[in-house]
């Protein structure tokens, strides 16, 4: 690690320490005192004011001057960090999906998009929304997608249905980046465009909240539909055509952040799985003793170690080679660090007994997210497929090489099948 990074590791831990962990208590009190779902609770809003004074502000962002500029590999241990607290990733600004949001439309966004939407996303007073799944198709395939955006003279005309619109119904949500298609007869990566949407546009509907796994997330996952909703021309991002290439380059940064993330809530619920199983005895020993949990706790530690190297490796590909030569290490990284911190989560859970599948506890919430995140930005199978291709691509050659039958000879060895 780098100086800076460990000066901001540092800093970043006293802050979790002194702020964000004795406030989880006043966010929940504030949560439930609403009786609002999306409720803003201050608490929030005065940690943010504390985090900025600190320097600990739009960490995740590459680019000086919008942010501290530093290195993939440099944010994986505080984007792990933040991971520890439902909170933490907002009271620092570097929360999904404005994360992505913001760096799209830095690279791809008028100068009106700056001034409009940017910089408040960056002053953390705004908060924005990606819209690209949708209800009717298996959005895993983003070729998929069938939000229509037709052009009308200076402007388009979008009409369809999104969900999974993370972050619509955030009391401070204005934005949306919206991804549609403006050529159905394109080649077929070239069919799709994205779109900057003000979420209050007319024929813009929020149709409800999706709950998962019966939890109503405080930012919300939307479906919303669109109806002749008009858009100028000057918000379409890049050009028309390029909504496919966009996603692919939002969506790596944004799949290793969701690691990062992960790995910090697995590390806090081995925390509380071993608080726990010292803290409870059940027949006349205490927990912590049975040999099985022990090997889960031991399973835990190995299993975080690994991800945590895989992550680090991907953050370093990234920053050396890029995000193309990267992408087998970032596929591998969003199969294995949801699936390795849900286990944990699972069986911090299972040592809580009762307690674990309640709310007193922030397991429960835990695992519903980790198991969500199997799905999102490409559920595992996805990911795997790509995995699978890449190193299928290695011995593709070989495929050209006429086999003998068995029995017979390459090169004077016998052939073994």
């Amino acid at each position: 690690m780098t100086d800076r990074a460990k000066q901001y590791q540092a800093d970043l831990l006293e802050f979790m320490d002194s702020h964000v962990y004795p406030a989880e208590a006043v966010y929940d009190e504030q949560m439930r005192a609403s009786g609002d779902p999306h409720f803003q609770p201050p608490i929030v809003e005065e940690l943010k004011v504390q985090a900025r004074e600190r320097g600990l502000w739009n960490l995740f962002h590459p680019h000086p001057g919008y942010g501290p500029g530093l290195t993939n590999l440099e944010y994986a241990p505080l984007a792990e960090i933040m991971g520890r607290s439902l909170m933490a990733s907002e009271v620092c600004n570097c929360n999904a999906p404005d994360t992505g949001n913001m760096e799209v439309l830095q690279l791809f966004g008028s100068e009106e998009h700056h001034e409009k939407y940017l910089k408040p996303l960056l002053d953390g007073t705004m908060r924005s929304a990606f819209a690209m799944t949708e209800p009717r198709v298996a959005s895993s395939d983003a070729t998929n997608i069938e939000l229509r955006m037709e052009r009308d003279g200076d402007e388009y005309i979008l009409n369809g249905r999104k969900w999974f619109a993370s972050n619509a119904l955030h009391k401070n949500c204005k934005v949306m980046i919206v991804m549609g298609k403006t050529d159905p007869n394109a080649e077929v990566h070239r069919q799709q465009s994205m779109m900057v949407v003000p979420i209050d546009a007319p024929g813009v509907t929020v149709m409800r909240g999706l709950p998962v796994f019966g939890y109503q997330d405080r930012e919300g996952h939307a479906e919303i539909d669109f109806k002749d909703v008009r858009v100028p021309a000057t918000d379409l991002l890049k050009g028309e055509g390029e909504g496919f290439a966009i996603s692919q380059a939002r969506l790596g940064p944004g799949r290793i952040h969701h690691c990062m993330r992960a790995i910090g809530t697995a590390e806090r619920a081995l925390e509380l799985m071993c608080t726990r199983a010292q803290s409870r005895s059940t027949f006349g020993q205490k927990i912590s003793e049975n040999s099985n949990v022990q090997d889960w706790i031991a399973e835990a530690r190995i299993n975080i170690e690994m991800i945590r190297l895989l992550t680090l490796k991907a953050a370093y590909l990234m920053d050396t080679v890029g995000n193309k030569h990267a992408r087998t290490e970032i596929a591998a990284i969003k199969v294995a660090a949801p699936s390795i911190a849900l286990e944990i989560v699972d069986r911090a859970i299972q040592v809580h007994g009762g307690g674990g599948v309640t709310d007193d506890f922030p397991l429960a919430l835990a695992w519903a997210h980790l198991r969500a995140l199997r799905l999102a930005d490409g559920p595992d199978e996805v990911h795997k497929r790509a995995i699978a291709k890449q190193e299928l691509r290695k011995y593709r050659d070989l495929a050209r090489v006429s086999m003998p039958s068995s029995g017979a000879s390459l090169n004077g060895s016998p052939v073994r099948v």
